[in-house]
């Protein structure tokens, strides 16, 4: 249990032979790019990541040609023939170490969410390009509806995460990546809170600290196709091998080279 990169490389470190990875389209293209050896399921070919779906090779390779010399950073929130096209990977937990990587001198490319890009940029004061790409989950988040909440819970303290939009983060009181949210909330003595992300993390963060209080900052940041995955989609899955998740050689290896790039630098 964790996010997509985390789980990931989890799975290279076991020796069966079959992955079934309860996700989104790109996370299990992702445990593929990092296991291509094994066989990967997906309980659920149409759980997709509006957001991974964006941007495309033919629109990130125009988007290159349009500022030649510029370094991609490319959210493991992508598609591998994305991945493929770009310089180095990053998560929301290290973008800015990433950003931080690249040399002064280059011009860097952040794709495909401009929220977690502008973060980034606000932390580090790099300039960088931008593709319009966002999270329809946490931009259903917005700065109202946190001053709401605050107002009625003036102890709680209000931890977003990273893909929200700069006026949800200007209010924020941490900004956390998903593993980030449930170390900080484990640490700290505070005992309400209110989260900026989608709603499923509540149900892990009430198991892990019954002793705290987790309002949601709006019970509309649910992602649809997350949910796709169910117990008796994964039980199919486990009967018929269903449903293998496949990319090309060529592209994988060249994913493989931005995700490794990443790893080697955090």
């Amino acid at each position: 249990m964790g996010d997509s990169l985390e789980l990931s490389i989890e799975a290279s470190r076991i020796e069966k032979k079959i992955i079934i990875f309860c996700g989104v389209y790109f996370m299990a293209e992702t445990a593929k790019i990092l296991n291509p050896e094994k066989m990967v399921l997906i309980p659920d070919k149409n759980s997709g990541c509006p957001m991974a779906d964006m941007i495309n090779a033919r629109q990130l390779a125009k988007l290159k040609e349009e500022n030649p010399g510029a370094i991609v950073i490319c959210y493991v929130n992508s598609t591998a023939e994305v991945k493929a096209l770009s310089d180095i990977c990053c998560t929301s937990a290290n973008a800015v170490k990433i950003v931080n990587s690249i040399p002064q001198d280059r011009k860097i490319i952040f794709i495909p969410d401009k929220n977690l890009g502008k973060y980034a940029q606000k932390i580090t004061g790099r300039e960088m390009i931008f593709w319009n790409g966002h999270c329809p989950t946490h931009i259903r988040i917005s700065a109202r509806q946190i001053i709401k909440m605050k107002k009625e819970h003036p102890g709680a303290l209000v931890v977003v995460h990273p893909e929200n939009t700069p006026e949800v983060i200007d209010l924020a009181d941490s900004v956390k990546s998903t593993g980030g949210m449930l170390r900080y909330i484990k640490e700290s003595r505070n005992k309400d809170f209110i989260i900026g992300t989608e709603t499923g993390i509540i149900h892990r963060l009430k198991k892990e600290n019954p002793e705290k209080t987790f309002y949601p900052a709006t019970a509309e940041a649910i992602c649809t196709d997350m949910k796709l995955i169910n117990l008796e989609k994964i039980l199919w899955s486990l009967e018929d091998e269903i449903f293998e998740v496949k990319i090309p050689s060529t592209t994988a290896e060249k994913a493989r080279a931005a995700i490794d790039r990443m790893i080697t630098i955090t």
